[in-house]
């Protein structure tokens, strides 16, 4: 159940930590510190790289600080993070709340050269949150993976509950998706799988051998969530993107440095050392930075 490193005792690998810096719909009303802009968002990036991260999963705005898929944006702010760090690994997400129809969310996937992103999100199937619902149809969910293999993009893949694991099964089997894989078991949705150990050991159970896995909370969840990912040998998922604030009474709003400066705290008292993007890159295969980013396109 916990990866471990194949260079040593058996002790569990470095801890990927997957930065969450802002969503789709978190607000300045909702958390004075919710960084909405690119600027905000490369501001928070740079001090969380200071402490280490492996990965960052962004989310872009426009102008009106509505969310987009432009890739005018994702252009700006992904060459941004390079400037940061060439090796940091970026994620875009190509979410289907605002956008279900695949002709806009592939838009993040034809990013080049320097804007060229390692991973995208990929969510096996539709699902309801709290405020609104994530549409994703079959034909999109395809299409999005055949685009990412197009374009040598790594799914990020992210997985609510039982039944998206099904579906990975069927995209593993089918050719849509290749090894190894990454995933983000993310708990805690009120329509979804909940933070109890017996679910996340159902699956944890059900991984495709060789998955590289971070666990996610939405909410309060996430402290609990990075705690078990931490201690299972797991990676974490952690930001403002699930959780906007720090206490489990959600009364003091958290900032994107403070989150991840806790998940530090937890990874010391378990000896986990936060692994690094070129670690990363090499466990997924993924090319080097520096300007060449992603797997080597896949003629399909």
């Amino acid at each position: 159940m916990s990866p471990v490193s194949p260079e040593t005792d058996g002790s569990p690998m470095d801890l990927i930590l997957n930065f969450v810096p802002t969503g789709m719909l978190p607000t300045k009303a909702d958390n004075p510190h919710v960084p909405v802009t690119i600027e905000e968002i490369l501001a928070d990036i740079a001090a969380v790289q200071q402490l280490g991260i492996t990965m960052v999963h962004v989310h872009v705005r426009d102008a009106a600080q509505q969310p987009t898929l432009d890739t005018g944006f994702y252009a700006e702010l992904v060459s941004g993070i390079r400037e940061i760090d060439p090796q940091l690994v970026v994620c875009v997400s190509c979410s289907g709340r605002r956008s279900p129809e695949l002709a806009a969310r592939r838009l993040p996937l034809t990013l080049t050269g320097n804007a060229k992103p390692d991973l995208a999100s990929l969510t096996l199937s539709s699902l309801n949150f709290t405020r609104q619902a994530s549409i994703t149809s079959p034909e999109t969910l395809t299409g999005l993976a055949t685009e990412m293999l197009r374009h040598g993009i790594v799914p990020e893949i992210e997985i609510f509950d039982t039944g998206m694991m099904n579906v990975l099964r069927y995209l593993r089997e089918h050719g849509n998706i290749h090894d190894p894989c990454y995933i983000n078991l993310i708990l805690g949705n009120i329509a979804s799988a909940q933070c109890e150990p017996g679910v996340l050991g159902l699956l944890l159970g059900q991984l495709p051998p060789g998955a590289l896995w971070s666990l996610g909370g939405i909410g309060s969840v996430q402290l609990p969530a990075n705690a078990l990912g931490i201690a299972l040998g797991g990676g974490v998922r952690v930001g403002l993107e699930d959780n906007l604030f720090f206490d489990q009474a959600r009364q003091q709003p958290a900032t994107n440095l403070s989150l991840v400066e806790r998940v530090h705290s937890l990874a010391r008292i378990h000896r986990r050392k936060i692994m690094s993007p070129a670690d990363f890159r090499s466990r997924l295969r993924l090319l080097p930075g520096h300007g060449s980013y992603g797997r080597e396109p896949i003629s399909i």
